[in-house]
């Protein structure tokens, strides 16, 4: 039972990680983007690979999260996972992260605001499941995801500002 909790640790680890550096990937294709100017058909197939990298680093999150909660009850362990606040962090962020991008592909929030809450969310997800993030009540972490969000939306605007500046230059 060791091994199979393990393993789905790694695997759990594993999506959460697929999708933060996925998001980065998507990110930079978005700035190279801005500087050409126009979206060709190279450019949406490599969108397209993003986004297929973000729901399979997605899945195997939940499959993971799923099965440690299943093993967790198997096991009779004396803490459960439902009674943890880092796995309802984890299952409320997940579901922030499916909830905004279905959101972004029907254009009910804007690119910017959506692109970082998504960005900060899968690497927020990414260090909670690495065990980089000291455990934090769920208040505090979703206190810490709005703060983390803000500052990476300056960030990412500021950036994609600059992607522009330059593009106009070049051109």
């Amino acid at each position: 039972m060791a091994t199979l909790i393990s393993s789905l640790v790694f695997f759990q680890a594993l999506g959460a990680s697929i999708g933060a550096i996925t998001a980065v990937w998507g990110e930079l294709a978005y700035i190279r983007l801005l500087r050409d100017g126009h979206l060709d058909g190279a450019e949406r197939a490599h969108l397209d690979i993003i986004a297929k990298g973000l729901r399979f680093g997605m899945t195997i999150l939940l499959i993971a999260s799923l099965g440690l909660v299943v093993a967790a009850y198997v096991s009779n362990s004396a803490i459960q996972p439902a009674l943890s606040s880092s796995y309802w962090t984890l299952v409320i962020f997940s579901l922030l992260i499916i909830g905004v991008s279905w959101s972004l592909s029907h254009r009910h929030i804007s690119f910017a605001f959506g692109s970082s809450i998504i960005f900060t969310s899968w690497w927020f997800l990414a260090y909670l499941t690495l065990g980089w993030i000291s455990p934090l009540s769920f208040g505090s972490s979703v206190a810490f995801l709005v703060v983390s969000t803000a500052v990476i939306y300056a960030l990412l605007r500021y950036i994609r500002m600059l992607a522009g500046h330059l593009a106009q230059k070049e051109n």
